[in-house]
């Protein structure tokens, strides 16, 4: 059986792409060196009716967006170089730019990415996968085990990073294939199994982001735009309105891909003891195991509750107030991870559940781009920028509403978090759907969560993800058959997504 490696070793071989798939990235990134700066020159010097400070960001923010989609730089480089820029042209001084880089949101991410660390350290989220694979449910069916993989890898993936979660589980993946396909190597009908096995892997990650607003960056980077806009959304809120999206599209999945894919595919006991044994390997569960479920259960009650609290009193109780006041989400996330290191493991060598070395393998990348997001929409409204670009758009479009809005840039993000991170993608549309909605007189609300909830959507191609990348590295996925699977979820994914908000949406207000 092939070892099976932990996510941070994985996660190494993300850019495993084709050789023509390198050379279209080299010829991106050289695309964005020489056209970034040439755009951004270009607006800064144009004449136009905007403030200097608004066009001297309009210039930067076109950098940005050009950086960002062709990848020139790192992601989280071209989130520094905004705000550094902002501060050097003198949109704005540096205590204000970066002032954003320390929003409460920020601490949300770095606890939660604590916490998510600490089940690595301790795999415990290796044992609930094997757990859920070692089932006597699944038996012999191709069906169920494919299911139960899904299932886990969207369940995991609510709590942590996309791309973890397909590290963590497409070794396994590839192990129960190697056992599946012994002497089947030529069969078309392994061959259908494998490649929706390796699919859902990528695919269940991304669904399952959407669920919570700690499952995936832009999340949070709708969360904190709207807040901006004075749209305030609670963790428990978020959920009421994102899991069902995610069942609805999980069971698409099951019905459009999984189940025409699993006919006729029989389990072998070897493919069953591969499971059994990894979980075997574990071992009973450790005291380390235990702290992270105490930690993780007690930050899950903090962010929860409250937003429960809050939709059955109202915001007009004065305790239920004061508990949201006490304990925001950030600092729940900050509880949990903090627990963490006074949680101890062997009391006699001061042995404790994480030591900060271990917490410092958090993506700190991800951070810098999510500050540098907040920080550019910040500025956008201060300068007017975002105003005068909400009002051009209303101008060319008059009498746009809600329905017009949510349907154009829910559509949008999809399109672009094919060519760009989904991160990215939310931070160069959300500021601008926000904007427009303004300009057009109706709530952020519905605008922004479909831009949200669609960036999440890149299915199509390797490059969308790197979780695509994981899984196409494996073989078994030919590049067509990706693309007409993602196009399928994709459009799936845009009726959805847009019916639940424009129907439901109104439960969040």
């Amino acid at each position: 059986m092939a070892a099976v490696r932990r996510p941070h070793e994985q996660a190494e071989t993300l850019d495993s792409y084709s050789p023509a798939e390198e050379q279209f990235n080299r010829r991106r990134r050289t695309v964005g060196l020489v056209l970034g700066p040439a755009i951004f020159l270009l607006v800064l010097f144009m004449p136009t009716a905007l403030p200097p400070p608004a066009q001297r960001l309009a210039a930067i923010l076109v950098l940005m967006v050009t950086m960002w989609m062709t990848e020139a730089l790192p992601l989280a480089v071209t989130a520094l170089l905004g705000p550094a820029l902002a501060i050097l042209l003198g949109v704005a001084p540096a205590a204000t730019v970066f002032a954003p880089f320390a929003d409460p949101i920020i601490f949300l991410f770095i606890g939660s990415f604590i916490l998510a660390e600490a089940m690595f350290v301790h795999r415990l989220d290796r044992r609930l996968a094997f757990s859920a694979l070692s089932s006597a449910w699944i038996g012999w069916s191709g069906f169920r085990l494919i299911a139960v993989y899904a299932s886990v890898t969207c369940l995991i993936s609510m709590w942590m990073s996309n791309t973890a979660t397909t590290a963590m589980l497409f070794p396994l993946g590839l192990a129960v294939l190697a056992e599946i396909g012994r002497g089947r190597r030529n069969d078309a009908a392994f061959g259908r199994f494998a490649m929706a096995l390796m699919l859902v892997t990528s695919f269940a990650a991304s669904i399952g982001g959407m669920a919570t607003p700690v499952g995936t960056p832009p999340n949070l980077l709708g969360k904190a735009f709207l807040q901006q806009a004075g749209v305030t959304i609670s963790f428990a809120g978020w959920m009421v309105l994102a899991v069902p999206i995610v069942i609805v599209m999980m069971a698409f999945v099951f019905v459009w891909m999984v189940a025409p894919a699993s006919r006729g595919i029989v389990l072998g006991d070897e493919a069953r003891r591969t499971v059994r044994a990894e979980l075997a390997k574990l071992g009973p569960m450790t005291r380390g195991e235990r702290n992270v479920i105490f930690a993780f259960s007690l930050t899950a009650l903090l962010w929860i509750v409250p937003g429960l609290l809050l939709a059955v009193y109202g915001s007009g109780n004065a305790a239920v107030a004061r508990i949201n006041a006490l304990v925001p989400e950030s600092v729940a996330a900050l509880v949990g991870a903090l627990l963490l290191f006074v949680l101890p493991i062997q009391w006699r060598a001061r042995r404790f559940t994480m030591t900060w070395d271990e917490a410092a393998r958090i993506d700190w990348g991800i951070i810098l781009l999510f500050g540098g997001g907040l920080a550019i929409g910040k500025l956008a409204d201060g300068t007017g920028l975002s105003a005068a670009l909400g009002q051009w758009v209303t101008h060319q479009f008059p009498g746009i509403g809600t329905v017009g809005l949510t349907l154009v840039f829910t559509a949008l993000a999809i399109v672009i978090s094919e060519a760009a991170s989904n991160t990215a993608a939310a931070n160069i549309i959300l500021p601008t759907a926000i904007a427009v909605s303004k300009a057009a007189g109706v709530s952020p609300l519905e605008p922004a969560l479909g831009v949200t909830l669609g960036a999440s959507m890149g299915f199509m191609m390797p490059i969308s993800t790197p979780p695509n990348a994981i899984v196409y590295s494996s073989g078994y996925i030919p590049i067509g058959a990706m693309i007409r699977q993602g196009i399928a979820l994709d459009i799936a994914g845009y009726i959805i997504i847009v019916s639940a908000i424009l129907g439901f949406g109104w439960i969040l207000k």
